[in-house]
């Protein structure tokens, strides 16, 4: 069995090596291939890979000319994977570190869902008893995707495996058979949500998301983003939340329009009253280029 791991750069230098490291820690009867993407990086990440992994052929890495976005490093990394003869891809944050046993658990749940993707229970790095994402869920009226377990210190709530409604990019295996019919990631989103459009994606298939608690996972949150209080965040979470929404919503995407409207008009207020008009005006340019289709990369937020 082969299995490509995919991991994508932008000036990730304290994050590749421990992550990657965690990877070729983990044991299992399959063969392993792990592709870097990297996003036209200006640090000298790319260059203490070039040395630590110089000669070890279960390392490749890939550089592209320029910043493109966190959904089309993954497809160039999925290609890549497809021309290895991958039988399973792995889409993983590099901003992450994994269990030794992760990999194997996720298989097996993957073996006993047959064409379906497998998510795994993620912990706070820094707090290694507290869960960021336990799978997740996904709202019926407005389709609002959201962490189950955010936050909770983990007491054996979450320890069934189960089938989810979303499960977050930041670890994702999918069978290549999967890929070969939904396709890849959506390359206009650029970075956020991207994650969520394919879940939706998926579901219209009939494709089935598990969640293996068994596979354990750790995330230093917000090291690949600058962090969710971010002018960045900002502007990508208002243009893409409405493009995943208008793509999949059908007649309900008017209602999901008045509560963004709310949501937003409450989350700029609040950003006002903080003196975080920066996050303000991110929003409401997200909101203006999404009306403009203007989509991937936006300048000045990359």
């Amino acid at each position: 069995m082969k299995l490509a791991v995919i991991l994508v750069n932008y000036n990730g230098d304290n994050y590749n090596i421990p992550c990657i490291e965690s990877v070729r820690a983990n044991v299992g009867s399959f063969e392993t291939k792990i592709v870097v993407v990297d996003n036209a990086s200006s640090d000298i990440s790319m260059r203490h890979l070039e040395e630590k992994y110089a000669g070890i052929q279960e390392v490749e890495l890939v550089y592209l000319d320029d910043n493109y976005g966190f959904s089309r490093a993954n497809n160039v990394g999925i290609e890549r994977a497809k021309k290895w003869g991958a039988d399973y891809v792995l889409l993983l944050n590099n901003d992450t570190e994994i269990a030794a046993d992760m990999i194997s658990h996720m298989l097996a749940c993957a073996k006993r869902h047959p064409e379906s993707m497998v998510a795994p229970k993620i912990y706070y790095s820094d707090d290694r008893e507290r869960i960021w994402s336990a799978g997740g869920s996904v709202s019926p009226v407005v389709k609002k995707a959201r962490h189950i377990g955010l936050n909770e210190r983990d007491e054996g709530r979450y320890d069934r495996e189960a089938k989810i409604g979303f499960a977050t990019g930041c670890c994702l295996l999918i069978p290549v058979p999967v890929l070969e019919r939904a396709g890849g990631l959506d390359e206009r989103f650029f970075l956020y949500y991207e994650d969520t459009e394919y879940c939706f994606r998926l579901h219209r298939l009939g494709i089935r998301i598990y969640y293996c608690p068994q596979a354990v996972m750790y995330h230093k949150v917000g090291a690949s983003s600058k962090g969710a209080d971010s002018p960045l965040c900002a502007y990508y979470i208002a243009r893409n939340w409405l493009l995943c929404n208008r793509l999949h919503l059908g007649r309900r995407y008017p209602v999901f329009v008045m509560y963004y409207a709310l949501n937003r008009t409450v989350c700029c207020l609040l950003w006002l009253l903080r003196g975080k008009g920066a996050l303000v005006r991110a929003t409401l340019r997200g909101i203006a280029d999404y009306r403009k289709g203007c989509f991937g990369r936006a300048q000045g937020y990359s």
